[in-house]
């Protein structure tokens, strides 16, 4: 088997191995997969951070050796911290986004395949976690009007639970990519009133089915990705959208995460 790691700002992940299918997710710098088909010039890839599955194309492949991609999986790694930051090597910069993740970051470089990386922005290090608190003011917040992007998980475009999921990345705790997903994870929570800041909050659609999530804050708001990053009341009906002033989302279930 072979593995690879991202080392572009961001990789698309698809359904299908062609540039025209739909994009379902994201790698984001630094994150490893492994390579489960080669089919042409596309390689069907899955995640080593959420266990996704889909097609990446061949010529934004990074190929890494099995013992690398073991030791940075295997041990919690830094995590950027800044909406976008830039790393230089070679006198050359890339972009950095949020949730990006910096292996054997030491407070001014980082290192793929043996490359060193200089890199000066804020980082989450996994042995000094982050308060949520913390993690609402440096990540969650600055997200906000960050326009909405099927399979997104960057500050250019995201989605629901890929805001989730790479809030959550930056505190140390490992979402799944999709939101009903994420559902299956957590602590049921059991009434809207005794949900606090950092619950996630689950929507359904008329089915039943889980569509939609979004992190509990204060005083009974709730920021989400619906058309853009943004700030809406939550109750037990769901989401009262403050522009609207209609409800837009029908609410399902809140778990608790820590």
């Amino acid at each position: 088997m072979e593995f690879g790691i991202c080392s572009l700002s961001i990789i698309p992940i698809r359904a299908e191995p062609a540039d025209k299918s739909e994009m379902v997710s994201q790698l984001l710098f630094g994150e490893c997969y492994k390579i489960v088909i080669k089919k042409s010039k596309w390689y069907k890839i899955k995640t080593a951070y959420d266990n996704y599955e889909g097609w990446i194309s061949e010529n934004q492949h990074h190929e890494i050796h099995e013992r690398i991609f073991t030791k940075i999986t295997a041990e919690p790694q830094p995590i950027a911290l800044d909406l976008v930051h830039t790393a230089s090597v070679y006198h050359e910069n890339t972009l950095i986004v949020m949730g990006a993740t910096l292996p054997y970051y030491d407070g001014m470089h980082f290192k793929i395949n043996g490359t060193q990386y200089n890199f000066y922005g804020q980082a989450a290090f996994p042995d000094h976690p982050l308060s949520f608190e913390k993690v609402l003011e440096k990540c969650a917040l600055k997200y906000l009007n960050v326009p909405y992007l099927w399979g997104g998980r960057s500050p250019f475009g995201i989605d629901c639970s890929g805001f989730s999921q790479v809030v959550f990345k930056t505190l140390g705790i490992a979402l799944k990519r999709d939101a009903y997903q994420q559902a299956e994870q957590g602590e049921l929570v059991d009434f809207v009133d005794t949900a606090k800041e950092g619950d996630l909050a689950f929507f359904e659609n008329d089915s039943g089915k889980i569509i939609h999530v979004g992190i509990v804050l204060k005083e009974q708001k709730i920021i989400h990705a619906s058309g853009k990053v943004r700030i809406d009341k939550l109750d037990h009906f769901g989401i009262f959208n403050i522009d609207t002033k209609k409800y837009s989302h029908k609410l399902k279930v809140i778990k608790r995460f820590f």
